[in-house]
C-alpha cells in the first residue's frame, strides 16, 4: 500500500493539474446516456412479470446491440462529443505499465479508495446499486440510438455457494429476475462467487499485490469457456484484464483494499491513459482512466470525480467510423447513483435508513 497518504508532491500536484478537467462553462455537447454493462437475453412469461436470463454474458464477451423489442436492458448513445486532453504516450509492446500521467492519476485514486470504510457483508444480504442509463432503438447492426434515458436498479445475492437465482433487475417499471438459463431437458448449474458472480466476499479475497491480482485475473479470464472457445490470436491479454477490472468496479460494492489493488494493476496494463474532461450519463463532468479497444474501433473511460475522486461511471465511444456511427459517437454511458446493502430484493436503502 502507497504510505504516501499525507497529499501528492509538488511534482504530482503540477501533473494532477495538468490533467484536471478546466472548469465548468465549456462549451460541450451534454452528457447523454448508456450502460450496457450485461446484455441479458430475456424469455418474457406470460404473466408478463419473469424473465429467464441466460447466465451473464461473461466478462470477455463484446458488447451486442440488440433490438429494443425487450430484449436489450442496456442501450447504445447516439451523440458526437468533442474528446480533449488525451494523454498520446506511445504505446508499444516493450511499454510496462500505463504512461505516467495516468499511473500518478491511478495512484492517487486508489490512494482515496483505500480510506473508505469497510463494512461487513453477510450471505443472507443483496448489494443493491442504482445506476443511470437509456436503451438502444435502433436497428440490430445500425447506428447506435438512444431512447430516453432512465434509471436501473440492480441486486444480487451475495451467497458464496452457487445459485441459480442470481438477483433481480428493475428497469422500465418492470422486474426481471437473473437466473441461470439452460436449454430444455437440462439440469441448471448454480454460479459459484467469482469474476462472473463477484459478491463483496470475494472481492474481498483477492490479492492486494497488484501484480498477483494482475495474474489472478488472468487465471480466472483463461478459465473461462468463453476465452477458451476464443482463438488465442484474436485475444489481448491487456484489453482483457482492462474490461475484467471496469466489469468489477460498475455493480458491485467493493472493499477499499481491492478497489486500491484494482486501481494499482490497471497502472500495470500498457495502453491506459487519461481522459480529460469525461461526461457520465447522469452530466457530471469528471476525469476519466481510458483504453482503446484497437479491434473494436472503441474507447472506454471509467470517470472520475476530479475533486473527491470517487467512481462516477463510464463512457464508451467511437475511435473511428464505423456501422454503428462516425467517430466520436458515444455509444455507452452510466452513471451510478447509489450503492448500498440491504436485506431483501426490491429493498430499497432509504427504507433502512
Amino acid at each position: 500500500m502507497n504510505d504516501r497518504t499525507c497529499g501528492p508532491t509538488g511534482a504530482e500536484r503540477e501533473e494532477l493539474a495538468r490533467l484536471l478537467p478546466a472548469p465548468a462553462g465549456r462549451d460541450l455537447p451534454p452528457g447523454r446516456h448508456l450502460h450496457h454493462k450485461e446484455t441479458l437475453m430475456q424469455l418474457i412469461d406470460q404473466d408478463g412479470d419473469r424473465a429467464t436470463a441466460r447466465p451473464r454474458p461473461r466478462l470477455l464477451r463484446p458488447a451486442v446491440l440488440l433490438p429494443a423489442a425487450g430484449l436489450a436492458l442496456g442501450g447504445i448513445l447516439f451523440t458526437t462529443l468533442a474528446v480533449t486532453g488525451r494523454d498520446e504516450a506511445p504505446r508499444t509492446a516493450a511499454t510496462a505499465t500505463a504512461p505516467r500521467g495516468a499511473t500518478v492519476l491511478l495512484d492517487r485514486i486508489a490512494t482515496v479508495a483505500s480510506k473508505s470504510g469497510a463494512i461487513e457483508v453477510t450471505d443472507a444480504q443483496y448489494v443493491y446499486v442504482r445506476t443511470l442509463q437509456a436503451e438502444n432503438t435502433g436497428a440490430y447492426g445500425g447506428p447506435v440510438k438512444l431512447g430516453k434515458p432512465g434509471e436501473r436498479e440492480v441486486w444480487m445475492t451475495q451467497k458464496s455457494g452457487p445459485v441459480i437465482d442470481e438477483g433481480l433487475i428493475h428497469q422500465d417499471g418492470r422486474y426481471f429476475p437473473i437466473t441461470v438459463g439452460v436449454p430444455d431437458g437440462e439440469k441448471p448449474v448454480g454460479y459459484p462467487a467469482g469474476l462472473n458472480r463477484p459478491t463483496y466476499t470475494w472481492l474481498a479475497s483477492l490479492p492486494t499485490d497488484p501484480g498477483a491480482l494482475l495474474r489472478r485475473l488472468a487465471a480466472e479470464i483463461s478459465a473461462d469457456q468463453d476465452a477458451r472457445d476464443t482463438p488465442a490470436g484474436e485475444r489481448d491479454p491487456d484489453q482483457d484484464a482492462f474490461e475484467a477490472i471496469g466489469e468489477l468496479l460498475r455493480e458491485t460494492l467493493m472493499p477499499p483494499r481491492t478497489a486500491a489493488a484494482l486501481y494499482k494493476a490497471a497502472a500495470r496494463i500498457p495502453g491506459v491513459s487519461v481522459d480529460a474532461d469525461a461526461v457520465d450519463a447522469a452530466g457530471r463532468h469528471g476525469i476519466g482512466v481510458a483504453r482503446d479497444n484497437e479491434r473494436a474501433g472503441r474507447r472506454t473511460a471509467w470517470i472520475f470525480d476530479a475533486k473527491t475522486l470517487a467512481y462516477l461511471g463510464e463512457r464508451t465511444y467511437l475511435i473511428r467510423d464505423s456501422s454503428m456511427g462516425p467517430k466520436g459517437t458515444v455509444t455507452g454511458t452510466s452513471a451510478v447513483l447509489e450503492r448500498a446493502v440491504v436485506g431483501a430484493l426490491r429493498e430499497k436503502p432509504s427504507a433502512t435508513a
